[in-house]
């Protein structure tokens, strides 16, 4: 596996390797593990749709676009209100 340098604030990096350090790993292996614990869009977006695909055979739920994007703002509120206490 071929290396990269990423560029990141001398505290990002710090706190990074604290953290590592606090698990018993190199700065390196926890990012690459915290890389391989993460999805990316694309994926995210698919497990999505794998989900409400799901959901329509068990009980025939089948949000349209709308309902989906109340939901999500709904979601965001939520969260926004939670995070402010």
């Amino acid at each position: 596996m071929a290396d990269a340098n990423v560029r990141i604030p001398t505290e990002a990096r710090d706190r990074l390797a604290e953290i590592a350090a606090s698990e018993g790993l190199s700065l390196r292996a926890y990012l690459a593990r915290l890389a391989d614990t993460l999805l990316t869009p694309a994926e995210r977006a698919e497990r999505a749709e794998r989900a409400r695909a799901v959901l329509h055979e068990w009980n025939g739920y089948n949000p349209s676009e709308g309902e989906i994007a109340d939901l999500d703002a709904d979601l965001d509120r939520r969260l926004a209100e939670a995070d402010a206490r």
